[in-house]
């Protein structure tokens, strides 16, 4: 599994268990509960950090979206495939063929 998912779904949860740990503290009179903020910042700046550790070394995203490999070219912002392939690409625009005007429909 992705590092840097796996810090970002536990964010929550691990916040939820400081506020529930800073609460158990108050309780035995350790630290105050309403002085804790700074306990809330430095588990937020760890994760913060851990996180951003994860994505730096994290491979990059492909180069191009699936459908616009080198060698594609668009025609009006639909891919078309380069001859000889056989990849499916819409070709219904919804113009008459008889006059090609994007106001008069089928």
């Amino acid at each position: 599994m992705n590092q840097y998912l796996f810090l970002q779904r536990i964010q929550g949860p691990v916040l939820i268990l400081t506020v529930g740990v800073a609460a158990l503290l108050d309780q035995w009179h350790i630290l105050s509960f309403g002085r804790s903020w700074p306990l809330y910042l430095i588990v937020l700046g760890i994760l913060k950090l851990a996180q951003r550790a994860a994505l730096a070394n994290a491979e990059p995203p492909p180069m191009y979206p699936q459908g616009y490999a080198p060698g594609y070219q668009t025609a009006g912002g639909v891919p078309v495939p380069p001859s000889g392939s056989t990849a499916l690409v819409p070709t219904d625009s919804g113009l008459n063929p008889s006059t090609n005007d994007p106001g008069e429909r089928r």
